[in-house]
């Protein structure tokens, strides 16, 4: 995972929540950790990830921070943690 990466993924779990991270950019780092990223019609992303499976919209802006929230659990439940990858 390179550093781009690496900082998009402690964004997601940042204190307070960032509501500035490209779509596009978390895409690829859910890639990088070994996910099954799977694009729907209608802006829906589709993930699996360590047996684990979410459901994502997918639009042309930066994450609200509900799906920010909602992403950040999905990965907890998954058993990823921004420690295992420092910046």
């Amino acid at each position: 995972m390179n550093h781009h990466h690496r900082k998009i993924l402690h964004s997601l779990f940042a204190h307070p929540v960032s509501t500035n991270i490209d779509v596009n950019d978390v895409s690829h780092v859910l890639g990088e950790l070994g996910a099954e990223v799977d694009h729907k019609n209608g802006n829906r992303i589709d993930v699996s990830l360590k047996g684990h499976k979410a459901a994502f919209h997918r639009n042309s802006h930066s994450l609200a921070k509900a799906e920010v929230l909602q992403l950040r659990k999905f990965l907890e439940t998954c058993g990823v943690s921004p420690e295992a990858y420092p910046v």
